[in-house]
């Protein structure tokens, strides 16, 4: 069952002046079904629904025939969706069909709290506009600075972003005013990018680009700080158009949601018997963790014992990162184990399972990782490996998405057979931590991130370091880079005689990288 909160002829959505609040809404709403059996009857241009078809994409979901309608007619838009229910294409679609009328760049821009949702959304792009050889821009953390300018001041049609990335680009070069002429504001998990976390970096943006646009919100979770905006008015009788799905579940009923209640210091070989057992063997499955080490912990754990998995979490590169979402949508490795970088937004068809390794402490962050399967219409099963301390956590789980978790059955006198070898596991892969210094990177980066903060706020400081354009710890932006290819010789000579000490003094150490190395080749 679906629903409209209001049909009216609304234009605008005042972001800059809502109040953010995180109490899930209940304000009343009307309850209307939408139904339609073609993107033609939705206004949808023919190249378009030829590119749909290539996606095996030909009946419009019903957050699809409520909202292109009104992004065509040139209404603002807040639209909420269950995961999985194609948000994406509900944007996409009516701005590249604008765009195909009066094609300069840059015309839209797509804002997104993780890299990984906006390479995502820059690749469903990228297929529905090929018919119009359409130029794209994605502009995040962890690539080279330098190359992103580069392809910013080329216009392309479309900027996906996340917020903190292009405000660096904003304040390092003249690429501000390449956004003075959008049409198209996406907000995309709009839940996420209105909280505090974003707000300062939104202000800025906000500052850079026309008042007189398009702004169009989309999330999975609709709250009262985001329904706020539909009071706002930037012009008298203008408010935006408003979309929401009604239901008291806030998880697709194609998803199965099992729990299992067992001893917290016993999760790693319950969690082996699970991947081993023939209930998950060979299925497409997502792990999701609450720290990067964990994460780290479990896929050096799961290598050791011929488990084939990848990981993804914030201490890795972006470059690493893609490289093992790549491999994981490919199907080359069955297991991907993940923060909740990876709960949001990713459209992996195949994942048939999401086990909940450690239990969020947030349900909406629960809503967003169990998305990831039964997408579409599919099936799908999440399983909650449950501690005697997260037992508050399920039951506020189970009240937000107005459901009971069942049990799941487990012979423990199988799972106290491998107890050993997994031990022997787990020492091996704290051991492997320890030696590549895993998270000590992200520590450092971290301090140096609140030292150019307290450089910022302080006047004296803060001239020199415009003078010199770093921006975020990221870059240096002038022609003399002698100072920082000075520090990396530095490092590299450090890293070196180091490495010459520990080769003489920990060979057996390095047989046990080397021997985790090669299984993960295999």
């Amino acid at each position: 069952m679906s629903s409209l909160l209001e049909q009216q002829n609304l234009d605008s959505i005042d972001i800059k002046n809502a109040k953010i609040k995180t109490t899930p809404t209940s304000l009343p709403i009307t309850t209307r079904t939408i139904k339609s059996d073609s993107f033609e009857s939705l206004g949808i241009n023919s190249w378009l629904i030829q590119a749909l078809n290539s996606m095996s994409i030909k009946i419009p979901t019903e957050i699809q025939v409520a909202c292109i309608p009104k992004i065509l007619d040139g209404k603002d838009c807040i639209g909420e969706a269950k995961t999985g229910s194609g948000k994406t294409a509900a944007f996409a679609l009516p701005i590249l069909q604008k765009l195909s009328e009066d094609p300069f760049g840059i015309f839209a821009l797509v804002l997104t709290p993780t890299r990984e949702l906006a390479f995502q959304i820059a690749d469903q792009f990228k297929v529905l506009g090929k018919g119009i050889n359409l130029k794209d821009c994605v502009v995040v953390g962890g690539l080279d600075m330098i190359d992103q300018a580069l392809q910013l001041s080329r216009k392309p049609h479309i900027v996906i972003a996340t917020p903190g990335r292009l405000v660096d680009h904003i304040n390092s070069s003249e690429i501000k005013l390449s956004f003075n002429r959008i049409k198209f504001l996406v907000i995309d998990e709009a839940d996420r990018l209105l909280s505090d976390t974003f707000s300062e970096d939104l202000e800025v943006i906000f500052d850079h680009i026309p008042s007189k646009r398009q702004t169009l919100l989309f999330t999975a979770t609709m709250t009262e700080n985001i329904l706020a905006l539909q009071d706002i008015e930037k012009e008298p009788g203008k408010k935006p158009f408003v979309y929401q799905v009604k239901s008291n579940i806030s998880t697709v009923s194609t998803l199965i949601q099992y729990y299992i209640l067992i001893p917290s210091y016993i999760r790693e070989p319950y969690l082996v018997y699970l991947l081993r057992s023939e209930e998950f063997k060979d299925k497409s499955t997502i792990i999701f963790c609450g720290r990067c080490k964990t994460a780290e912990l479990l896929r050096v754990i799961l290598v050791e014992l011929d488990i084939r998995c990848t990981s993804l979490h914030s201490s890795m590169s972006q470059r690493e990162r893609l490289n093992s979402l790549g491999k994981f949508k490919a199907e080359v490795v069955k297991v991907l184990i993940a923060t909740d970088v990876g709960s949001r937004g990713l459209d992996i068809p195949t994942v048939q399972t999401v086990i909940n390794y450690d239990i969020p402490r947030d349900p909406t962050d629960y809503i967003h990782r169990v998305g990831r399967t039964a997408r579409a219409g599919r099936g799908g099963i999440s399983l909650s490996i449950v501690t005697e301390s997260d037992i508050e956590l399920v039951q506020n789980i189970e009240t937000r998405i107005n459901k009971k978790m069942d049990e799941w059955k487990i012979n423990e006198n199988k799972i106290l057979a491998s107890l050993n070898e997994i031990s022997t596991a787990k020492r091996v892969a704290k051991i492997h931590l320890h030696e590549t210094n895993f998270g000590v990177k992200k520590e450092i980066n971290e301090k140096k991130r609140k030292f150019l903060e307290t450089d910022l706020n302080n006047d004296s400081n803060s001239s020199k370091i415009n003078n010199n354009n770093i921006n975020g710890g990221d870059k240096i932006y002038n022609n003399d880079n002698l100072q920082t290819i000075e520090r990396e010789n530095n490092n590299k000579k450090k890293k070196k005689n180091s490495n010459n000490n520990n080769n003489n003094n920990n060979n057996n150490n390095n047989n046990n990288k080397k021997k985790i190395k090669n299984k993960e080749k295999k």
